[in-house]
């Protein structure tokens, strides 16, 4: 376990949830990093400098020229990026195995239901040339189950395991944009808005949120085709 770092983080990012939950943790740490933008609706993430590090070209990725044995690593994917910080400072993500256990669980819901299901009802509602009645209420419906899967999680605590942990930081940016996703959080959800509210209150998760938000204001996703185009016409290359 490291407790200083010395040299910054190298962040590759963009300002979305994904990215957003490294820059909180970030954040939380006060450990020095430099933030590399790459900007998803240029299509960046397809420079082949940025695939050496994140083969999968979605951000956000990281470099840590302190890593293991005082060697440099890179590391893609959100989870695995707070996993990695996590065990490398100690802080937010427990030692402790049953503690452990229950973190990974709500961060694995959140990478594999929260985020991607989120995305696609978010896609279908704003982005879609057309619209799909069958496509726009499947993740309708999706969206508002997590939502309350979630809400029944936080009835009576503060976070979603037993403290406040790097799986809060990466729900917190997705369930940002829940009047977006067609929720009634306050109606429908009372222990998710109270948990938002609380988690938005941290210095920490505000200038995390903070980071890039211009960038994120002037790149207008819903009238850009250029940027739709990158973004929702990918194919292998």
């Amino acid at each position: 376990m490291s407790t200083e770092q010395k040299t910054p983080i190298e962040l590759h990012y963009w300002p979305t949830p994904n990215g957003w939950k490294v820059t909180i943790l970030l954040e939380e740490l006060g450990v020095p990093y430099e933030v590399k933008y790459v900007n998803i609706g240029a299509g960046e993430q397809f420079k082949p400098e940025f695939l050496k590090i994140a083969p999968n070209n979605r951000m956000p990725a990281i470099v840590d020229p302190e890593g293991p044995g005082g060697e440099p690593i890179s590391i893609f994917e959100s989870g695995a990026i707070l996993q990695y910080l996590g065990r490398k400072f100690g802080r937010f993500y427990p030692a402790d195995e049953r503690k452990r256990a229950k973190v990974e669980e709500w961060l694995m819901w959140q990478m594999g239901g929260f985020g991607p299901m989120l995305g696609q009802n978010h896609h279908f509602r704003v982005y879609a040339p057309e619209k799909l009645p069958y496509a726009m209420d499947r993740y309708l419906n999706e969206t508002h189950r997590l939502y309350g899967v979630l809400d029944r999680q936080l009835e009576g605590r503060d976070f979603v395991a037993d403290e406040y942990s790097i799986a809060d930081m990466a729900i917190v940016g997705w369930a940002t944009g829940w009047e977006r996703q067609g929720m009634e959080l306050g109606k429908d959800f009372p222990n998710v808005a109270r948990w938002l509210a609380a988690l938005k209150s941290r210095p920490a998760v505000e200038r995390g949120l903070a980071v890039g938000r211009d960038m994120r204001e002037q790149l207008d996703l819903a009238s850009n085709k250029d940027a739709q185009s990158v973004l929702f016409g990918q194919r292998a290359r």
